[in-house]
């Protein structure tokens, strides 16, 4: 039995939402939820962050698993319809829709007896130099003006736009703001401005929604800082276990390519994890784990089911001691940086032959 273990740690994510919460007081809390909650689970998420005000979910396939779930709350499918059918199930589940394209607003002009359907509460999202998903700024009037005219449409429509470098000290953001803020929006217009970066950094841009993701399960959004540097507590802990302890001579080759050569006689440990269960593949010679607590270091090239680790300092380390890969005693952010990746992509990618715990830290 393969002793690969993720434990989320489902009071964290708890307490995380409250402290989005204190640093945006006064705004309603859209959890992001997507990709399976950023890797930890989407039930075991949303039931953690039942206090939220509304769940964002990037399919229509999670969006049927909250509803499965008993939950009424709001769900935001942030990229909206794409086919005319997309909508009854829209209009089943009670989804709310982002709109950012002129196609969607063909959809709607064209859905056969629009007057005697369901409406739909719509957000209109706006570019404001991401360039990726949104209607151009400067035709906001005019798409605002056709929404309000669709008779699907209910009269709270949210505004929403999407930073792009908000992680970063740059004047982008505020040029964004800038941007969205020179459009004459209708008075008493719902707006929604900020992600995790900008829940951080852009105080200002935490209007009536806020949108945090990352942060709620403790993952930092800014480069050279851990979510617990910001105050937030990672939710994930990866770890395994060795299942075997053997000594090698100098000169041996460790792993496929014999990349890691020893240069002296030495002790390794097999620690049963690997590419197959979400470690980076590309992750080099050297990449820190706590064996049985304590610094260690990976050797050799990963393989899709085990890792060799140097445990030649480790005397206690014998099969059965536990490795942890990452966790709040040795943060994902750390792993991510010396892999070349995000923290958001390690937690995302790890597999579900993974076996999952729910814990309290």
């Amino acid at each position: 039995m393969r002793t690969a273990q993720a434990s989320i740690h489902v009071d964290a994510i708890t307490g995380n939402l409250a402290r989005v919460r204190a640093l945006a007081p006064g705004a309603k809390v859209l959890a992001i939820v997507k990709a399976d909650g950023y890797g930890h689970g989407l039930e075991r998420v949303i039931s953690a962050l039942s206090s939220a005000d509304a769940f964002g979910v990037a399919s229509i396939e999670d969006a049927t698993r909250i509803r499965a779930l008993g939950m009424q709350h709001r769900i935001v499918l942030l990229s909206g319809f794409d086919e005319r059918c997309d909508l009854d199930v829209v209009r089943e589940l009670k989804l709310d829709c982002v709109l950012h394209d002129h196609a969607q607003l063909a959809l709607l002009a064209a859905e056969p007896s629009a007057a005697s359907l369901a409406p739909i509460r719509f957000w209109l999202k706006f570019d404001t130099g991401m360039h990726r998903l949104g209607f151009a700024i400067d035709s906001a009037p005019d798409v605002l003006t056709r929404v309000r005219a669709l008779p699907q449409a209910q009269a709270e429509i949210t505004l929403m736009t999407h930073f792009s470098q908000a992680d970063e000290v740059s004047e982008v953001t505020g040029q964004q703001i800038d941007l969205f803020d020179a459009c004459k929006w209708p008075a008493g217009a719902s707006q929604s401005l900020a992600n995790s970066a900008a829940v951080l950094r852009f105080t200002g841009s935490c209007r009536d929604w806020v949108r945090p993701g990352g942060i709620l399960y403790g993952l930092s959004t800014i480069a050279g800082k851990t979510g617990a540097d910001l105050g937030f507590a990672p939710c994930m802990s990866l770890h395994s276990r060795l299942i075997s302890v053997k000594t090698i001579p100098a000169g041996a080759k460790v792993g496929y390519g014999g990349s890691y050569v020893a240069t002296e006689q030495m002790r390794i440990g097999i620690a049963s994890i690997g590419y197959g269960d979400g470690y980076p593949r590309h992750a080099q010679s050297g990449m820190p784990v706590l064996v049985g607590g304590e610094r260690a270091s990976t050797v050799g090239r990963v393989s899709m089911d085990l890792l060799t680790i140097d445990v030649s300092h480790l005397p206690f380390a014998s099969v059965g001691t536990e490795v942890l890969l990452w966790g709040p005693e040795l943060p994902v952010e750390i792993i991510a940086e010396l892999a070349g990746t995000i923290s958001y992509e390690l937690t995302c990618g790890v597999t579900r032959r993974v076996r999952f715990l729910e814990t309290v830290c």
